[in-house]
């Protein structure tokens, strides 16, 4: 989404001769600094000032400014002290019970067959760290079957709502799960070109909403305007939390309301084992009647690089801290009555928020424009200059909810990140499709099956298909007395 998207009047484009800047746009620039822009105008072709003053009219120029002088303002902010998460807030995988697995599962599937519910993915980014300049939803990550991650998450969203119809629509049919997708400018018409080549795989195309999220010029340290070019104002998207703002301005929290939806479960596109729309998760945010919730797994140990989930101040709104904020005392602090670490749940970017809770946040975050500087090498016309993106984080939004809940879940079940390419020591595609296999190992023989190898197991297993199973659950029927020869892929 470009700024003048953003923007609810829209300037007029102005045309432009050989001469001085347009007076009345330089004025405006002058009133937030921002003149700089055209220090250059005289070296520049008829062709370029177009493009410059095009540029300069797209970004909204009142929003930039207040978002650069307040999140300015407040990294010189000391932060509220932090405490640990109360024990009351968080369902812990040993403490939950058979019943209520079972009443939560129910009451998430009776919502997705009410049309309740929607899906939201995060996938602005591109595969560059795994060497493909592609979407990274697109990349395949060595699966028996060849899968994308996105058709993985399509096919667990086909799975789901065939179950929903079976287990709480008395054969009314399937409703189907909408799937709202946020691309940035630069995965956008990619990522639409291959959903449309893959026939949605298997989804209603209607069922599938693609919107962009939103750029924010990056500034120096002074917080100017860093230029790429002489004609172009250096961009960048404005992090994975600019979804908030990004609904808010395509609408799309509006289309969900008109579809009777309430709950809307969010997740990153990097997650090879992702459930997406799970009904377990839905069913206990339902329950709990809380504004926002997330799935979070223990710090395998202290010194992990994850952000944790902590209140901030007495008795203050649950909050995401990262792993650079948190001094190393209390990372290795340990609950002396749990025998876990004080701050140990780790936030995996698997999101539950209602849909009046989006709109809260949306105007919340827009109204004190607060953003973290990420200090980077931009590119620009004087080289790579050390310069600043602003951005949002998706759990920014904790902070605006007095009432959060988190739901524990097992890393080995729910959590396969795919960041970093194969060579790296975690977080690959080959660490990924490792962990799919071995669950899904599990799964098969937990139904009867048998497995023979020929490579030693632990570096193999057997992939199930999402058509088959969303969760482990109906493969006796496939999978009983049989024998499977790993690595292969397990369907109809």
């Amino acid at each position: 989404m470009t700024e003048a998207a953003m923007e609810s009047g829209g300037n007029p484009v102005l045309s432009v001769s050989d001469s001085a800047p347009p007076q009345a746009l330089l004025e405006r620039l002058k009133d937030y600094g921002q003149e700089d822009v055209f220090s250059l105008w005289d070296e520049l072709s008829p062709d370029e000032k177009d493009l410059l003053v095009k540029d300069i009219e797209n970004i909204d120029l009142p929003r930039i400014d207040r978002i650069i002088r307040c999140s300015f303002h407040s990294q010189g902010l000391p932060a509220a002290a932090i405490e640990p998460v109360p024990e009351s807030c968080v369902s812990t995988v040993e403490e939950r019970t058979m019943e209520e697995r079972e009443k939560w599962w129910k009451m998430g599937m009776k919502a997705m067959a009410e049309g309740k519910f929607a899906v939201l993915l995060l996938s602005g980014g591109q595969g560059t760290r795994l060497g493909s300049s592609d979407p990274k939803g697109c990349f395949n990550i060595g699966l028996p079957s060849g899968k994308s991650l996105f058709q993985l998450q399509a096919e667990r969203i086909l799975c789901i709502q065939r179950l929903a119809a079976i287990t709480a629509n008395e054969g009314a049919g399937i409703v189907p799960i909408q799937w709202y997708i946020m691309t940035s400018p630069f995965t956008d018409e990619a990522t639409r070109k291959y959903f449309e080549s893959h026939k949605y795989f298997g989804l209603e195309a209607e069922q599938v909403t693609f919107f962009q999220q939103g750029t924010i010029p990056c500034v120096s340290k002074d917080g100017r305007f860093i230029m790429e070019t002489p004609y172009r104002v250096a961009k960048s998207p404005d992090g994975n939390g600019g979804v908030y703002t990004a609904l808010k301005y395509s609408r799309l929290l509006e289309d969900m309301n008109s579809r009777g939806i309430k709950y809307v479960d969010c997740y990153g596109v990097d997650n090879a084992l992702v459930r997406v729309a799970d009904p377990t998760f839905l069913g206990y945010f339902i329950d709990k009647g809380v504004s926002a919730a997330a799935k979070v797994v223990r710090k395998a140990y202290p010194q992990e690089k994850v952000g944790v989930f902590v209140r901030r101040g007495k008795g203050g709104p649950l909050a995401v801290v990262e792993y650079s904020e948190l001094d190393p005392s209390l990372c290795s602090a340990v609950n002396q009555e749990t025998g876990r670490l004080r701050f140990c749940w780790s936030n995996v970017c698997l999101h539950m928020f209602s849909l009046d809770f989006l709109n809260q946040v949306a105007n919340g975050l827009e109204k004190d424009s607060i953003y973290h500087l990420a200090e980077k090498k931009i590119p620009s016309i004087h080289g790579h200059t050390m310069g600043y993106k602003l951005e949002q984080f998706i759990f920014d939004a904790f902070p605006y909810t007095p009432s959060t809940a988190l739901f524990e879940v097992v890393r080995e079940e729910e959590f396969a990140p795919v960041k970093n390419a194969n060579g790296a020591n975690f977080d690959t595609p080959d660490s990924a499709r490792l962990l799919v296999l071995r669950l899904h190992t599990r799964w098969v023989v937990a139904a009867g099956g048998f497995l023979t190898h020929s490579v030693p197991l632990y570096a193999t297993g057997v992939e199930v298909s999402p058509l088959c199973s969303y969760a482990g659950e109906n493969l006796e029927a496939i999978c009983r007395g049989r024998t499977f020869h790993a690595p292969c892929e397990i369907s109809f």
